[in-house]
């Protein structure tokens, strides 16, 4: 009797601790990893605690406007990218995040590294917007974007941005530029 309640309470303990472990990637509508919606940038070193912050500097250089704050594995792998509301701020919300690293993904399996065809067969396209060179595509329901190059298309949509492009136009194998989440508009 012992025996068998020492075996479920070890199989609880690594069941919890795997779960706990996936959801370090995950990204939902509020949710990228431990980061929400409401993350202020004050709370990122208890967050990020076993990685490395990379925080803009601090100058009196009333021309700088970089916020942009980096998160890093130890070891040197870029994770993300993190865009306060506010420079200067720790009371500031995250508002974008640009995702670097390909263990980030949604619970449909959409990640950096996939292509235009898993984003076809997991969700609905909102709106494809053409930039000077990216199409900037936004998800249904969802705070997620992905660029795409527009490198990737075929000849006659690679210039100019005047172009509407359809979903049709875009190759399946047309891979991700960036993956971004906007939690404000």
């Amino acid at each position: 009797m012992k025996r068998t309640f020492f075996i479920v309470l070890i199989s609880t303990v690594l069941f919890i601790q795997c779960s706990k472990e996936d959801n370090r990637f995950l990204i939902t509508n509020h949710q990228v990893g431990a980061l929400t919606a409401t993350t202020t940038v004050s709370q990122l070193d208890s967050i990020f605690k076993q990685d490395s912050i990379v925080r803009p500097k601090t100058e009196s250089n009333l021309l700088s406007t970089s916020t942009a704050i980096q998160i890093y594995e130890k070891g040197g792998k870029h994770l993300l990218t993190l865009t306060p509301t506010s420079k200067n701020s720790s009371d500031a919300v995250i508002e974008h995040i640009q995702i670097f690293d390909e263990r980030y993904q949604t619970e449909k399996g959409l990640h950096l590294m996939s292509t235009f065809k898993d984003l076809k067969d997991n969700y609905t396209i909102a709106s494809i917007q053409n930039t000077l060179n990216n199409v900037i595509i936004t998800l249904k329901d969802s705070d997620i974007y992905i660029t795409i190059d527009k490198e990737q298309l075929p000849e006659a949509l690679r210039f100019g941005s005047n172009n509407v492009i359809e979903k049709t136009q875009i190759p399946d194998t047309a891979t991700f530029k960036y993956v971004m989440i906007s939690w404000r508009d």
